[in-house]
Protein backbone atom coordinates (compact mmCIF):
# COMPACT_ATOMS: atom_id res chain seq x y z
CA UNK A 1 0.00 0.00 0.00
CA UNK A 2 1.04 3.60 -0.52
CA UNK A 3 2.57 5.48 2.35
CA UNK A 4 0.20 8.29 3.28
CA UNK A 5 2.97 10.95 2.35
CA UNK A 6 3.60 9.53 -1.05
CA UNK A 7 -0.28 9.61 -1.39
CA UNK A 8 -0.50 13.26 -1.27
CA UNK A 9 2.62 14.52 -2.75
CA UNK A 10 2.73 17.11 -5.57
CA UNK A 11 4.74 16.22 -8.64
CA UNK A 12 4.11 18.90 -11.38
CA UNK A 13 5.48 17.29 -14.50
CA UNK A 14 5.57 17.78 -18.08
CA UNK A 15 3.59 14.34 -18.20
CA UNK A 16 1.32 15.85 -15.24
CA UNK A 17 0.78 18.85 -16.93
CA UNK A 18 -0.14 17.33 -20.61
CA UNK A 19 -2.82 15.11 -18.62
CA UNK A 20 -4.26 18.03 -17.40
CA UNK A 21 -5.79 19.29 -21.08
CA UNK A 22 -6.60 15.39 -22.37
CA UNK A 23 -8.80 15.12 -18.89
CA UNK A 24 -10.92 18.57 -19.64
CA UNK A 25 -11.23 17.18 -22.70
CA UNK A 26 -12.76 14.24 -21.61
CA UNK A 27 -14.72 15.64 -19.56
CA UNK A 28 -16.22 17.96 -22.10
CA UNK A 29 -16.93 14.76 -24.32
CA UNK A 30 -18.90 12.91 -21.25
CA UNK A 31 -20.51 16.15 -20.44
CA UNK A 32 -22.02 16.53 -24.04
CA UNK A 33 -22.82 12.83 -24.35
CA UNK A 34 -24.98 13.00 -21.34
CA UNK A 35 -26.81 16.24 -22.29
CA UNK A 36 -27.59 14.87 -25.83
CA UNK A 37 -28.99 11.80 -24.80
CA UNK A 38 -30.62 13.67 -21.92
CA UNK A 39 -29.22 10.69 -19.56
CA UNK A 40 -29.44 10.80 -15.47
CA UNK A 41 -25.88 11.22 -15.55
CA UNK A 42 -23.33 13.78 -15.38
CA UNK A 43 -20.66 12.23 -17.17
CA UNK A 44 -18.47 15.00 -16.36
CA UNK A 45 -15.74 13.40 -13.92
CA UNK A 46 -14.21 11.21 -16.17
CA UNK A 47 -11.28 12.92 -17.38
CA UNK A 48 -10.54 14.36 -13.69
CA UNK A 49 -10.87 10.88 -12.01
CA UNK A 50 -8.54 9.62 -14.36
CA UNK A 51 -5.97 12.14 -14.40
CA UNK A 52 -6.37 10.99 -10.21
CA UNK A 53 -6.04 7.52 -10.95
CA UNK A 54 -2.37 8.05 -13.30
CA UNK A 55 -1.02 11.34 -11.12
CA UNK A 56 -2.64 11.77 -7.95
CA UNK A 57 -4.89 13.69 -6.01
CA UNK A 58 -4.01 17.11 -6.88
CA UNK A 59 -3.19 16.46 -10.20
CA UNK A 60 -6.89 14.78 -10.30
CA UNK A 61 -8.33 18.01 -8.64
CA UNK A 62 -6.39 20.89 -10.33
CA UNK A 63 -7.32 18.68 -13.83
CA UNK A 64 -11.41 19.00 -12.49
CA UNK A 65 -10.58 22.74 -11.50
CA UNK A 66 -9.31 23.53 -14.80
CA UNK A 67 -12.54 22.15 -16.37
CA UNK A 68 -14.68 24.03 -14.24
CA UNK A 69 -13.06 26.91 -14.91
CA UNK A 70 -12.90 26.62 -18.49
CA UNK A 71 -16.59 25.59 -19.11
CA UNK A 72 -17.40 28.79 -16.66
CA UNK A 73 -15.74 31.04 -18.84
CA UNK A 74 -17.09 30.12 -22.05
CA UNK A 75 -20.70 28.13 -21.54
CA UNK A 76 -21.69 28.91 -18.09
CA UNK A 77 -20.56 31.20 -15.05
CA UNK A 78 -22.30 28.78 -12.72
CA UNK A 79 -19.56 26.03 -13.49
CA UNK A 80 -17.43 28.26 -11.13
CA UNK A 81 -19.42 27.01 -8.17
CA UNK A 82 -19.16 23.03 -8.81
CA UNK A 83 -15.58 24.34 -9.21
CA UNK A 84 -15.46 22.85 -5.37
CA UNK A 85 -17.20 20.13 -5.83
CA UNK A 86 -14.55 18.99 -8.45
CA UNK A 87 -11.91 19.36 -6.39
CA UNK A 88 -13.53 17.22 -3.83
CA UNK A 89 -14.26 14.52 -6.65
CA UNK A 90 -10.40 14.69 -7.78
CA UNK A 91 -8.94 14.49 -4.32
CA UNK A 92 -10.99 11.77 -3.14
CA UNK A 93 -10.75 9.49 -6.51
CA UNK A 94 -6.71 10.61 -6.55
CA UNK A 95 -6.24 8.84 -3.03
CA UNK A 96 -8.61 6.56 -3.19
CA UNK A 97 -6.86 5.14 -6.28
CA UNK A 98 -3.24 5.70 -5.21
CA UNK A 99 -4.51 3.63 -1.82
CA UNK A 100 -4.89 0.65 -3.51
CA UNK A 101 -8.84 1.01 -4.34
CA UNK A 102 -9.01 0.40 -8.00
CA UNK A 103 -7.19 -2.66 -7.99
CA UNK A 104 -10.41 -5.10 -8.97
CA UNK A 105 -13.54 -4.07 -9.97
CA UNK A 106 -15.48 -4.63 -6.67
CA UNK A 107 -12.70 -1.99 -5.08
CA UNK A 108 -14.30 0.54 -8.21
CA UNK A 109 -17.63 0.12 -7.11
CA UNK A 110 -16.68 1.08 -3.92
CA UNK A 111 -14.57 3.94 -4.98
CA UNK A 112 -17.63 5.01 -7.04
CA UNK A 113 -20.04 5.30 -4.32
CA UNK A 114 -17.01 7.15 -1.78
CA UNK A 115 -16.75 9.43 -4.95
CA UNK A 116 -20.46 9.93 -5.20
CA UNK A 117 -20.82 10.60 -1.56
CA UNK A 118 -18.25 13.48 -1.49
CA UNK A 119 -19.63 14.67 -4.61
CA UNK A 120 -23.22 15.17 -3.11
CA UNK A 121 -22.37 16.21 0.24
CA UNK A 122 -19.90 19.41 -1.45
CA UNK A 123 -22.95 19.87 -4.28
CA UNK A 124 -25.89 19.95 -1.97
CA UNK A 125 -24.60 23.71 0.02
CA UNK A 126 -24.60 24.93 -3.33
CA UNK A 127 -27.73 23.80 -4.88
CA UNK A 128 -29.42 25.23 -1.54
CA UNK A 129 -27.51 28.88 -2.40
CA UNK A 130 -28.19 28.80 -5.56
CA UNK A 131 -31.20 27.34 -6.68
CA UNK A 132 -33.20 26.44 -3.22
CA UNK A 133 -32.37 22.29 -3.67
CA UNK A 134 -32.45 21.24 -7.14
CA UNK A 135 -29.89 20.27 -9.14
CA UNK A 136 -31.39 20.73 -12.48
CA UNK A 137 -30.92 16.96 -13.71
CA UNK A 138 -34.69 16.23 -14.44
CA UNK A 139 -34.91 12.99 -12.76
CA UNK A 140 -32.85 14.35 -9.55
CA UNK A 141 -34.89 17.45 -9.35
CA UNK A 142 -38.45 15.02 -10.00
CA UNK A 143 -37.40 13.51 -6.50
CA UNK A 144 -36.95 16.80 -4.67
CA UNK A 145 -40.49 17.89 -5.50
CA UNK A 146 -41.94 14.56 -3.91
CA UNK A 147 -39.96 14.79 -1.09
CA UNK A 148 -41.11 18.49 -0.82
CA UNK A 149 -44.21 18.06 -0.94
CA UNK A 150 -43.88 15.46 1.68
CA UNK A 151 -42.74 17.93 4.41
CA UNK A 152 -39.12 16.57 3.73
CA UNK A 153 -36.40 19.85 4.82
CA UNK A 154 -35.20 21.59 1.56
CA UNK A 155 -31.46 20.63 2.86
CA UNK A 156 -32.26 16.95 3.18
CA UNK A 157 -34.29 16.83 -0.02
CA UNK A 158 -31.70 18.57 -2.03
CA UNK A 159 -28.82 15.86 -0.82
CA UNK A 160 -31.63 13.29 -1.69
CA UNK A 161 -31.96 15.05 -5.40
CA UNK A 162 -27.94 15.41 -5.88
CA UNK A 163 -27.16 11.59 -4.41
CA UNK A 164 -29.93 10.27 -6.53
CA UNK A 165 -27.61 11.71 -9.82
CA UNK A 166 -24.54 10.90 -8.35
CA UNK A 167 -24.43 7.91 -7.13
CA UNK A 168 -25.36 5.98 -10.67
CA UNK A 169 -23.21 9.04 -12.23
CA UNK A 170 -19.98 8.37 -9.98
CA UNK A 171 -20.29 4.65 -10.35
CA UNK A 172 -20.16 5.01 -13.81
CA UNK A 173 -18.00 7.64 -14.35
CA UNK A 174 -15.17 5.76 -11.83
CA UNK A 175 -15.96 2.56 -13.97
CA UNK A 176 -15.43 4.20 -17.58
CA UNK A 177 -11.99 5.77 -15.84
CA UNK A 178 -11.23 1.99 -14.41
CA UNK A 179 -11.60 0.45 -17.83
CA UNK A 180 -9.48 3.13 -20.08
CA UNK A 181 -7.19 3.16 -16.96
CA UNK A 182 -6.22 -0.57 -17.03
CA UNK A 183 -6.33 -1.07 -20.48
CA UNK A 184 -3.19 1.60 -20.42
CA UNK A 185 0.00 0.14 -21.26
CA UNK A 186 1.91 -0.41 -17.63
CA UNK A 187 5.02 1.06 -19.19
CA UNK A 188 2.65 4.86 -19.57
CA UNK A 189 1.21 4.15 -16.56
CA UNK A 190 4.17 4.35 -14.32
CA UNK A 191 6.02 7.05 -16.56
CA UNK A 192 3.95 9.32 -13.90
CA UNK A 193 6.66 8.87 -11.20
CA UNK A 194 7.67 6.68 -8.56
CA UNK A 195 4.98 7.86 -6.69
CA UNK A 196 2.73 5.85 -8.98
CA UNK A 197 2.51 2.38 -6.76
CA UNK A 198 -1.13 1.02 -7.64
CA UNK A 199 -0.64 -2.52 -8.23
CA UNK A 200 -1.71 -3.31 -11.67
CA UNK A 201 -2.93 -7.42 -11.38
Amino acid sequence: MAQEGKVWSFRLTTLSLALIPVAVGINYVGKLFAATLKLPLWLDSVGTILSGMLAGPWIGALSGAVNNAIYGLTADPVSFWYLITSLGIGLAAGYLAFAGWIRTPARALVTGLIVAAVAAVVSTPINVLLWHGQTGNVWGDAIYAVLVRSGWPVWLASFVDEAAVDLPDKVVTVFVAYLVYRALPERFVRSFGPVREIERL
